[in-house]
């Protein structure tokens, strides 16, 4: 009650605290020339302004305290500077041209800091990007990202790899809440749909400090689309066509915010056929995709809040061999039908040297699998009947209901609370406590995993030491996780784990980073109960309810060189994981199915990523990159890990210019090459390695007064017949996705 009064006094209390402006002048460094349509942007508050033709701007309605304010552009140097408000008089700000990509705020830290001033390398990508790139889901698309692959179930299903771990291992953030839908499983994909998507951050390596368990190999962080600026409304609709699958996928969204209140709204359908290779197109790689994004947001000078909401429904084909060829895009069985809610709220109140951060989320995924019924009196008839028994399904026939097979439903409560402490000389402290709520309940007629509930809490604490040639980030937290079971199954797992991690100049234009870090993840509920045979996998699995904690100790230096026309880049990882959790057969069978086995071992993962950057002078139009990634994993047997991503090369080239009849025009050639993959697991095959080679061109044209986005991009132009080590269907020598032209369309109203 004593902590319930104190709360509601700081919020009484609030409303008196003074409204600040902030007014200034951009000009450019050489020069002292006054520009225009520079962002000035706290990141903290997300509040800001666009100079106008003198350069000047103006931000209202602020709160008193020191922030950190981000100037930015196309064309100039991102900059960063803290501000302690009220400040009087004008803020001059001066930044220098560049050749080098605008820099962005990286979210998935704590500090919220640019890319370079970031201790932890994180890797970022917007999603526009990887659209341009030719990519037909979010899962595909993420593998442009270096360190970052993807296990495939066709196309449609896609589970997230970072230097070789994946699944549990990897853990998933979409509207600053986790992502918790059955990601256990072998053929659950992302669940989450790119459209509403702004960017993409990864954190490759120990993420356990700042996310608890299941972040042992690191992080995805999907940033969702900002809300319009203050007194701006916005429209958008959106069209791709993908040759390969004759598929479509469409998104529609408006945006206005005014000066405390905003709100957006997304929409999007996309319907795929089954994916073509030069001999065959492969059943049941069809997919359909209903998605819904909405955001509603207030602002005053000592709060803020935005609550937010996604809706996901698909239908998702679950391919097994050769058969129907067609461009149908209705699924076959077995099939998957998921539809998933995610409501989350992000609020902040800020005091006067501090504030406070709330996040809370509320997830409900809702998991179907509807396989074929074995009574068939005619096996001719059996793509026939697939097709037949979906449409039915489909159009809600009352004369025949399918019944799933598998019906999971799991309700997940998370929160993660964060006090960002007044800043103390030249330290930055968070403290916070995070948590989970979660319940597993069975529906169908089998059941994977049983009915369970889970709870997580973790205490954490995190702090950013700047002294003048040095930046120090250190870190430890504790966490709890309890698991109970309808079949008197109760474990409970502990976890300390920390991070330590430094970031230096060591030369002109040379910087170092060297992170420590431990992580954790306790034993899903399918490696503690499993008891069956998994349909997909052809295999009897059967739990160990005596698994312990996972542990990694991770060691990772980056070295990057930078100056205005070449980037250099050497990002090593030496990754040592106790008790790893892995899959082995006893040589039993049960049913005709080969009977496996959860064990643990020992394990090693090493590797790292390596690149090079040139953008000449004086054609700072022209970019030339170059790429290599490796990872190797290995047991202390000295068996090879499963599912490790071969070594890979990426050069591209690509020219940026400006026309008079197109703004921000673009073209890209780009060749990918895989190598043998033959460090293989005692349960893989060698897997050939392949070249592919892609192009692209795009650009922005004013038509009506409006802009009109076009790209136009082609992917294994040619035609190559090739299988990826990761893909699920190598077992049956089923190629990846043969040449794909595609062509996206955006209108800004």
């Amino acid at each position: 009650m004593k902590s319930f009064i104190i709360i509601l006094l700081c919020f009484v209390a609030m409303p008196s605290m003074a409204q600040n402006i902030l007014q200034g002048r951009v000009v450019e460094d050489d020069t002292q020339q006054s520009l225009a349509f520079i962002e000035v942007y706290f990141p903290q508050l997300e509040k800001g302004a666009i100079t106008d033709g003198d350069g000047n701007f103006a931000i209202e309605n602020l709160p008193t305290g020191t922030y950190k304010l981000v100037s930015s552009s196309m064309g100039y140097e991102t900059t960063t500077q803290n501000v302690t408000l009220p400040y009087t008089g004008n803020l001059l700000i001066s930044i220098k041209t560049s050749a080098i990509e605008m820099e962005e705020v990286i979210i998935s830290t704590p500090f919220h800091k640019l890319q370079r001033e970031n201790v932890m390398k994180v890797e970022r990508a917007k999603v526009g990007d990887l659209k341009a790139s030719g990519a037909v889901t979010l899962a595909q698309g993420i593998t442009d990202i270096p360190g970052v692959e993807s296990i495939t179930t066709g196309m449609s299903i896609g589970k997230p790899v970072i230097r070789g771990l994946s699944s549990n291992r990897v853990l998933v953030y979409t509207q600053g809440v986790r992502l918790e839908n059955q990601q256990f499983g072998d053929e659950h994909g992302l669940g989450i749909n790119d459209a509403g998507i702004e960017s993409v951050e990864v954190i490759k390596g120990p993420a356990s400090l700042l996310y608890g368990s299941d972040a042992l190999g690191g992080v995805l962080y999907l940033n969702p689309e900002h809300f319009a600026a203050q007194d701006e409304s916005h429209g958008d609709f959106g069209v791709m066509y993908y040759g390969n699958t004759q598929g479509i996928s469409t998104n529609l969204g408006y945006k206005t915010s005014a000066n405390k209140f905003k709100f957006l709204i997304r929409g999007s359908l996309s319907e795929q056929s089954d994916y073509n290779t030069e001999d065959y197109r492969v059943t049941n790689t069809r997919f359909k995709e209903k998605d819904l994004k909405a955001g509603f947001g207030f602002q005053d000078t000592h709060f803020k809040t935005e609550v937010r909401y996604n809706l996901n429904d698909s239908r998702l084909g679950i391919p097994e061999e050769i058969g129907e060829q067609s461009t149908n895009k209705s699924p076959l069985l077995p099939y998957q039908q998921i539809t998933n809610h995610i409501f989350s709220s992000k609020s902040s109140i800020f005091f006067k040297d501090s504030s406070l951060d709330v996040n809370l989320g509320f997830l409900y995924n809702d998991r179907k699998e509807f396989e074929e019924e074995h009574d068939h009196d005619h096996d001719d008839d059996h793509d026939h009947d697939h097709a037949i028994a979906f449409d039915e399904h489909d159009e809600h026939d009352d004369h025949e209901e399918l019944h799933p097979a598998l019906h999971m439903k799991l309700k997940t409560f998370n929160y993660d609370i964060k006090y960002n402490m007044a800043t103390y000389g030249k330290v930055e402290t968070i403290i916070g406590v995070q948590g989970m709520h979660q319940v597993n309940t069975n529906y169908g007629e089998e059941t994977l995993i049983p009915n369970a509930t889970t709870n997580d809490i973790g205490i954490l604490a995190t702090s950013h030491i700047h002294f003048n040639t040095i930046d120090v980030q250190l870190g430890a937290r504790f966490d709890t996780r309890s698991i109970s079971t309808e079949t008197e199954l109760n474990k409970t797992y502990n976890s300390f784990n920390g991070a330590a991690g430094l970031k230096t100049n060591i030369a002109k234009n040379t910087s170092l980073r060297l992170n420590l870090a431990t992580g954790f993840r306790a034993p899903n509920l399918a490696e503690l109960t499993s008891y069956g045979a998994h349909e997909g996998t052809n295999r009897f699995e059967i739990g160990n309810p005596d698994l312990e904690n996972e542990q990694n100790f991770q060691t990772d230096l980056a070295i990057e060189y930078k100056n205005k026309h070449i980037e250099v880049f050497a990002n090593g990882f030496y990754n040592i994981v106790n008790n790893y959790i892995y899959l082995s057969p006893n040589g039993e069978y049960i049913n005709n199915d080969p009977v496996y086995l959860y064990l643990q071992d020992d394990a090693a993962l090493y590797g790292g990523e390596f690149g090079v950057h040139i953008h000449p002078h004086p054609i700072h139009w022209l970019h030339i990159e170059s790429s290599f990634e490796t990872v190797t994993g290995k047991q202390d047997s000295g068996e090879y890990l499963p599912l490790i991503p071969a070594n890979s090369f990426n050069n591209t080239v690509r020219v940026e210019f400006e026309k008079t009849w197109m703004q921000k025009g673009y073209a890209f050639v780009k060749l990918s090459t895989t190598l043998d993959q033959d460090n293989v697991s005692e349960f893989e095959t060698d897997t050939d390695g392949y070249n592919l080679f892609s192009a692209g061109i795009g650009g922005n044209f004013k038509v009506f007064k409006n802009i009109l986005n076009v790209s136009i991009t082609g992917t294994n132009l040619t035609n190559k017949k090739y299988i990826n080590h990761l893909s699920r269907l190598k077992a049956d020598g089923i190629y990846n996705m043969g040449r794909n032209i595609s062509v996206g369309l955006t209108y800004k109203l």
